[in-house]
């Protein structure tokens, strides 16, 4: 059956580059796959990428609503036993959203009759008819990634399901309508094979098909409705597994062989075990076969052992901690004592290093970079900055392709936190001490009070931004402490909104400025309604501004930036950059640059 076409949306309606990622209930098996899943969307949104998410219901599921439906209606209509059987990808969609808000990445769910998602056909076999892809786009002005329940639509009569395989051709459809750069369906298998790799010992993945030969060698791997659909509508599909660089291509391309890959296991060693130690650490847990992890640093092995996974172990020896040569080191202690020696250490001993530590990276920036360039090794640091917000990565990412003027931004969670309670009337010293209580806040909590923790922050964004060599100590602070009684009373009079603002520019003579200052936002500007651990950036450019928000701060969203960059390694480590025998990330995007838009 041919579908009706649709106009795609104008490009002025694209926010930004594009993706449709798909996850099918061959990686969502059990609910602890969610966060699996999150961190694959993640790291394209740090790439800058919006994302649609369609999932599928967790393994089994549907079945089991049919085997039900049957049971209990013995014969009843096809209509009803939709109505039912689509509950197990309304389910999957909120639990991605969940583990999505975990991360701290901006994220809406949407059910099909939110998107204006139409369909036709037989209620068990129906085929998608239209999208209301303007309501969909306009979303992505306050989110990063919006999840999609695939299996089904709204027909005339109420919901219908697609048929097996069905949210294949959902993320297709979604692709095109909404002018997609690709649609990426993640399966259980790395890519396209010439015979079923679990049962064929030599079988030959492909670097890329053409629609044709895809839809004759693919055998059920992708809905045969999904290919026919996008060669129609020469919509690019990549096949790819979890935490893969690379992917089968399908597309109007030549037939092209590729190489197997073996991922071996990396080993880490994590130095800490406090809220993001743990975090990371139960992120490498959760991946077993591509990790081995060291015992653990702390200071008290048998306080941490307690309640602990069975598959962790602790030390308070550094030696035995960085034991066995491991391949990537994650610094989560904090401080610049320990932490500083260290960090040094380690790059200087051929091992990857990955932190969250920003008062080390911006006292040590040039020396740890020459010494994992000296030792041929990667360092990273994304969570210095923003917790799990891609602030870094934007700067990065816009520095290459544009001029960056300024950026200013909310960096702290902690002092993000008083200032909004000081609007509230609380004194500082009591709001201070409830930051404390919620665990905002340190039991010295001046560096943040005082603007350094910003200004360490803000002399890394410095050397991104600009190139520009600043040490912390250059930039002016204005603390909390300073703030009268008179001048905050004045400003919750006048409806304003106090936020510590770190913020540089470039001057007239080539230079740069920086500082830390409090400043009185108007309700409607878009730093003001960041809360509590919210942190977020705008970035001016000679054609407008873009900025990035999200959770700053805490367990889940900084941990899920540290494993991002752990991640990130193993990718580079399975197919460097200068291998030409895999198709890179996104060959055949159109190589859109961001548009001026904010951005969540």
């Amino acid at each position: 059956m041919a579908l009706p076409d649709q106009p795609q949306p104008d490009q002025a309606d694209r926010p930004l580059k594009l993706c449709v990622l798909k996850f099918g209930s061959s990686v969502l098996f059990k609910p602890d796959d969610y966060a699996r899943a999150a961190h694959e969307i993640y790291r394209h949104v740090r790439a800058g990428e919006k994302v649609v998410a369609v999932v599928s219901a967790l393994d089994g599921e549907t079945d089991a609503l049919f085997g039900v439906g049957n049971d209990v209606g013995q014969g009843c209509s096809d209509a009803l036993l939709a109505r039912l059987v689509r509950c197990g990808e309304l389910k999957s969609a909120a639990l991605m959203g969940l583990a999505l808000e975990r991360s701290g990445i901006p994220s809406a769910v949407l059910d099909p009759h939110e998107m204006g998602l139409r369909a036709e056909g037989e209620a068990l076999d129906a085929n998608l008819t239209g999208l209301d892809a303007s309501r969909v786009l306009k979303r992505f002005a306050s989110v990063d990634v919006i999840v999609a329940p695939g299996f089904f639509g709204e027909g005339a009569d109420g919901p219908v399901t697609l048929g097996r395989g069905g949210t294949d051709l959902t993320a297709v459809e979604f692709a095109h309508w909404l002018g997609a750069d690709r649609v990426r369906l993640i399966k259980d298998v790395d890519g396209v094979y010439t015979d079923d790799p679990a049962k064929v010992a030599n079988a030959k993945r492909f670097d890329q098909l053409d629609y044709d030969e895809a839809a004759r060698v693919s055998r059920g791997l992708v809905q045969d409705k999904a290919i026919t659909r996008a060669k129609e509508q020469d919509v690019v599909i990549e096949v790819a597994a979890l935490g893969r660089p690379y992917a089968t291509r399908i597309a109007a391309v030549e037939q092209r062989a590729g190489d197997g890959l073996e991922m071996k296991p990396m080993r880490v060693a994590v130095l800490g075990h406090g809220a993001v130690g743990a975090g990371v650490c139960a992120h490498l847990l959760a991946h077993p076969g591509r990790f081995t992890l060291n015992p653990v640093l702390v200071r008290d092995p048998a306080q941490h052992s307690a309640g602990a996974a069975a598959e962790l172990s602790f030390t308070d020896d550094p030696a035995r901690a960085l034991g066995g040569e491991p391949d990537i080191v994650v610094e989560t202690i904090g401080g610049t004592g320990l932490a500083r020696a260290l960090s040094q250490s380690v790059l200087r001993e051929g091992a990857h290093l990955v932190t969250a530590n920003k008062a080390v990276v911006a006292l040590d920036f040039d020396r740890l970079h020459e010494l994992a360039e000296e030792n041929g090794r990667s360092l990273r640091y994304s969570a210095t900055i923003g917790g799990g917000v891609p602030i870094l990565e934007l700067v990065d990412l816009l520095a290459r392709h544009d001029t960056l003027l300024s950026v200013e931004g909310v960096l702290n969670g902690t002092c993000n936190f008083v200032l909004g309670q000081l609007g509230q009337g609380v004194p500082l010293a009591a709001a201070v001490a409830e930051a404390q209580r919620l665990g905002f806040a340190e039991a010295d909590p001046s560096a943040d009070i005082d603007g350094l923790d910003a200004a360490d922050k803000l002399a890394i964004l410095v050397r991104h931004a600009f190139g520009v060599a600043l040490h912390p100590d250059q930039i002016a602070c204005e603390s909390l402490s300073d703030l009268s009684a008179e001048r905050i009373a004045a400003v919750n009079e006048e409806g304003l909104v106090f936020k510590q603002i770190a913020c540089c520019s470039t001057t007239a003579d080539g230079g740069v400025e920086a500082r830390v200052e409090i400043r009185a936002l108007a309700p409607d500007h878009p730093l003001a309604g960041l809360v509590n651990e919210g942190n977020g950036a705008l970035l001016d450019l000679p054609s407008g501004q873009v900025g990035v928000f999200g959770k700053g701060a805490g367990r889940w969203p900084t941990a899920e930036a540290v494993f991002a960059d752990i991640m990130d390694i193993q990718r580079e480590t399975l197919l460097p950059a200068q291998s030409a025998s895999h198709q890179p990330e996104n060959p055949l995007s159109h190589g859109r640059q961001m548009s001026s838009r904010t951005v969540a």
